[in-house]
This record gives C-alpha cells, sequence and structure tokens, in this order.
C-alpha cells in the first residue's frame, strides 16, 4: 500500500463534485480511491515510473 502523505487539491463544479461522490459511493468507493487510481493510470498511460514503498531490502517496488 502507498503511504499517502501528499495532498492535492482542486476545484471542481458542485455538481460535479456531487455526481462523482454518488458513483464512487455506489461503487463501494471513496473518492480519494478513485482519483489515486486514476492518476496511477494516467502516469502509466504516459510511460511515467515514480517511486513507491521500499521494500525491506531498501529497493522500490515501482515497474
Amino acid at each position: 500500500m502507498e503511504k499517502k502523505t501528499a495532498r492535492l487539491t482542486l476545484l471542481i463544479d458542485p455538481r460535479k463534485k456531487q455526481a462523482f461522490e454518488q458513483l464512487c459511493a455506489s461503487q463501494d468507493l471513496t473518492p480519494s480511491q478513485v482519483v489515486r487510481q486514476l492518476i496511477r493510470d494516467y502516469l502509466s498511460k504516459h510511460g511515467v515510473d515514480y517511486p513507491t514503498q521500499a521494500t525491506k531490502d531498501g529497493n522500490d517496488t515501482s515497474s
């Protein structure tokens, strides 16, 4: 599991926010979970590697 220590703040239309939150709830997901997955997918789509959590031997687990 990733450490969640950074905050991302964005402005969004209140109606879109409400629709997004309702959709997330209907899928038993939090908005944060969905946004984190969207970011991972976007980085992967564009071939961006990033360090993830380190293993016990000090190596990161990024692909």
